[in-house]
């Protein structure tokens, strides 16, 4: 038992696995993963970059996506797979803060993006001879300022509110990166109430976005059944439901791991949704939204 945060000098995150050889597949997996994230989305920041025909509001969001998704999977996966190859479980007390940040503040960005990007497709499918307006170039620098501003936000109240709270449970965190709801298993007593404030106020912005980016996509749909063409129609589908489906993938479970009652937690179970949420979103999304683009794969080639 420690007695009081200020002695805990490094937190010690969940291994994978006892096994070297277990640890060394667990790398091998997470680098795979981490170079394809790396490469689908740096493809489509290049693509976009430099071909002016996607200097449009659509793929200007979806660049703001790219960053992100870059960010959010080096915020967790690199230290998960350099514990993995040395064999250790350890982070440094500053480490497992600035994960926390850094993990909160590409989070609360995502989370903003997403919906911004479904208010930009509503626009586009449902009011199309408003588009111009509604998303010009100021509108657009604004609206992903606010992304940005929303994900730093969240990040500052969160870390600075859960690191300030004494800690007297240890220092193991159940997790294979730094995160609030395992940070706060090893605060005393009442100290977290707090922070679990914080936390509801964050799941209802959470919730807001989802609801938002639902009614957006009612609306689109709803439009596009009233399209006479059929291959309009399956286009429209083909790209909104796989938005759709990460979309929804990405919330609920981040939800889910922040607000679930701890009577149903389990490591393995953790272990599972913070994978759908941290490592899932940021690797498929270059698939979802650029491999289904004609536009992107003329770019890129």
């Amino acid at each position: 038992q420690m007695s009081n945060s200020s002695s805990i000098t490094e937190f010690l995150l969940l291994a994978f696995a006892d096994m070297r050889e277990l640890q060394l597949l667990h790398f091998w997996l997470f680098l795979g993963i981490y170079l394809a994230a790396l490469l689908g989305n740096g493809l489509i920041l290049t693509a976009i970059a430099c071909d002016h025909h996607l200097h449009t509001p659509m793929y200007f969001f979806l660049l703001n996506l790219a960053l992100l998704d870059i960010g959010f999977i080096s915020t967790t996966v690199p230290k998960a797979m350099a514990n993995s190859l040395w064999d250790t479980r350890a982070i440094s007390y500053a480490g497992c803060a600035a994960q926390l940040f850094l993990f909160l503040f590409f989070t609360g960005g995502e989370c903003s993006l997403l919906t911004i990007m479904a208010y930009d497709r509503y626009v586009a499918i449902c009011k199309p001879l408003h588009y111009g307006n509604l998303l010009g170039s100021r509108a657009c620098a604004t609206m992903a300022a606010a992304a940005w501003g929303s994900g730093f936000l969240n990040a500052v109240l969160h870390t600075s509110s859960t690191f300030s709270l004494p800690l007297c449970q240890g220092n193991a965190v159940d997790q294979f990166f730094c995160e609030i709801p395992q940070i706060l298993k090893l605060s005393c007593s009442d100290s977290y109430l707090r922070e679990l404030g914080l936390i509801v106020f964050s799941a209802s912005f959470a919730l807001a976005c989802f609801v938002f980016i639902m009614l957006s996509y009612v609306q689109i749909f709803r439009a596009v059944l009233r399209m006479p063409s059929q291959q309009g129609q399956h286009k429209a589908f083909s790209t909104c439901l796989p938005h759709l489906a990460v979309v929804s993938l990405f919330i609920i479970t981040i939800m889910f791991a922040n607000v679930k009652p701890p009577s149903i937690s389990s490591p393995s179970l953790d272990l599972v949704v913070s994978f759908l949420y941290s490592v899932v979103p940021p690797s498929v999304n270059p698939l979802i939204y650029s491999m289904r683009n004609q536009e992107i794969k003329e770019a890129i080639r």
